[in-house]
């Protein structure tokens, strides 16, 4: 199979878990037992809202840094802003490179977003072995972290 095919295949499998991971699965946290719950799950999203902001960050420097870059990361770039947004987040305006960035190698770069990715996405998978840990957030850290696992090993190929 083809690179351009398969990096579209994972890159699309890891968009259906995400939208997998949002469906409404009836678990709310409500009543007022559910209130701690709540709040602790409000305190989760914000988190994972935080850090996908910051990963999305990482791929507008490096596009700004490298716009030989953009057919590979733009995919991947838009699905981490998905993640923000699922997250109840709202994406940060890009910040432009300054002239004065020294000159990165291509191969550095993909290198340090596949690392963030699987980073992030670790961390993601070990969020959810927390045993208070609601469902649906559940299932969208494991959607999120599936996709960055994707993305990781989508920036590591070739």
């Amino acid at each position: 199979m083809p690179l351009t095919t398969r990096r579209s295949l994972l890159v699309s499998l890891a968009g259906a878990a995400l939208l997998t991971g949002c469906s409404n699965g009836g678990d709310d946290g409500g009543g007022a037992e559910g209130a701690p719950a709540v709040s602790r799950e409000k305190r989760l999203k914000a988190k994972a809202a935080r850090e996908s902001a910051d990963l999305l960050g990482q791929y507008d420097q490096a596009l700004g840094a490298l716009p030989s870059l953009a057919a590979r990361l733009t995919p991947l770039r838009d699905e981490v802003e998905r993640h923000v947004k699922a997250f109840g987040g709202a994406p940060r305006p890009s910040a432009s490179t300054a002239p004065s960035t020294p000159p990165v190698a291509e191969k550095d770069v993909l290198k340090a977003l596949a690392a963030a990715e699987r980073e992030l996405s670790d961390r993601r998978m070990t969020a959810l072995a927390a045993p208070d840990a609601p469902a649906e957030l559940a299932r969208l850290l494991a959607s999120v972290a599936a996709a960055g696992a994707g993305h990781a090993f989508l920036l590591s190929e070739g």
